[in-house]
């Protein structure tokens, strides 16, 4: 048998033998869609409103970078017990407690970041609301969706990041530079109340009976974790992209409206390549990772190009960064649930994690390494692409040599 990154395509879900419905699959896919844009959407709001949030607040890029590092290291630390929550209590209640506290935050926000230090403290709190979103949606695919569509519904799933930054883009010029950018917070945090009766439903997972091996301690930890730092690698380059992208157009004298109209194309780019993405993993079959790391190797090439003065390599730059180096979650989110069919969320806790640990650092190191050189700090995000695709493939050998992988393999399609 040749061993691949996931299984080959079947019918049955991921946890049982019974058929899923269409109907099913299609809310499935239309809750995580939701519930992720709106859990993860404040830290977006915060990068593409960054000019005018700064102007009245007194911080620098590296103040930026700082804030959201911050973000990311309080999602880091809250993605395993996020895993364990949802394993636990399921996707119907956790889904929910993550967007309440998403609009909770984004209210906050608007209300009572009127310093620095404040709105720091507010994004950290709402960091527990990205993880309990993206890991509740997880669940939510891999019990819900037929074999044969987890890869399309994850890259759906998964396009809720670039839908987000395309929110935002579009909140610069009709909101944020007309009535205000505290205003964008506010709409935008009603209309994640709006995302509540679209979240997931699945049943509360059964309790499991003492003395019952957990499923969660078979899984391949180590292997995993190699492929979490070359997930902490390309995130914190990506992750950049979509925090810093304007303020780096606009220190080329480009004005933030045609910056905000770039990220917004970009955005458009990362929706689409996500969606064929996971498309095309359902007929792939097999070796996913490796299309992960080839994507990472031509995103880097676009982050490199935006080390160069302009408005073409602007351009070519964001839309090769977006449309293709941030393609890659959910299809790596697709393999991992794949080979971990009885703990789905707290298999990605692992690779999540490391995620919103690049999260962290990338946007800490960029923004220092901006305030002294934007093309600097481009030159390297693209550097630590290139070492995510080297890590992805490491990781890729070590799973495909692990017992659990292997079984998972092995099971009746």
């Amino acid at each position: 048998m040749v061993i691949g990154d996931s299984e080959s395509t079947g019918t049955a879900s991921s946890v049982g033998t019974a058929p899923l419905s269409s109907r099913a699959a299609v809310k499935a896919a239309i809750g995580a869609v939701a519930t992720t844009t709106a859990s993860v959407i404040p830290v977006f709001l915060v990068g593409g409103l960054v000019v005018q949030i700064s102007d009245e607040l007194g911080f620098s890029p590296a103040g930026l970078g700082l804030a959201v590092a911050l973000y990311f290291a309080a999602g880091a630390l809250c993605s395993l017990p996020a895993g364990w929550l949802v394993e636990r209590y399921g996707d119907r209640l956790t889904s929910r407690a993550g967007v309440l506290l998403s609009a909770l935050s984004m209210l906050a926000v608007a209300l009572l970041a009127h310093s620095y230090l404040t709105l720091v403290i507010i994004m950290m709190v709402g960091a527990a609301a990205n993880s309990l979103g993206q890991l509740s949606s997880n669940l939510s695919l891999a019990r819900q969706v037929p074999r044969h569509r987890q890869g399309l519904s994850f890259g759906v799933k998964q396009s809720a990041i670039p839908l987000a930054t395309l929110l935002t883009g579009a909140a610069v010029p009709t909101i944020a530079l007309t009535v205000g950018w505290r205003w964008v917070f506010v709409v935008v945090a009603g209309l994640a109340l709006l995302v509540l009766p679209l979240a997931p439903r699945g049943p509360r997972p059964p309790i499991r009976a003492a003395g019952t091996a957990d499923p969660r301690a078979d899984r391949a930890t180590m292997a995993l974790i190699v492929v979490a730092i070359g997930a902490t690698l390309s995130a914190g380059s990506a992750s950049a992209l979509g925090i810093f992208l304007i303020d780096s157009a606009v220190a080329q004298r480009i004005d933030p409206a045609t910056a905000a109209a770039v990220l917004t194309i970009g955005s458009v780019v990362g929706v689409c390549a996500r969606i064929g993405g996971g498309w095309l993993a359902d007929r792939r079959g097999r070796n996913h990772l490796v299309v992960v790391a080839a994507t990472l190797a031509v995103g880097a090439l676009g982050l490199a190009l935006l080390a160069l003065p302009g408005m073409a390599p602007l351009i070519i730059g964001t839309v090769l960064g977006f449309g293709v180096g941030w393609s890659w979650p959910g299809v790596l989110n697709f393999a991992v649930v794949r080979l971990n069919p009885k703990a789905p969320a707290a298999a990605t806790s692992i690779t999540q994690a490391g995620v919103y640990l690049g999260g962290c650092l990338g946007p800490l190191v960029f923004g220092v390494l901006a305030t002294h050189s934007y093309p600097l700090a481009w030159l390297v995000a693209a550097g630590a692409m290139v070492g995510a695709a080297v890590m992805i493939m490491v990781g890729r050998w070590r799973l495909r040599a692990h017992p659990s992988v292997r079984a998972a393999l092995s099971l009746p399609q």
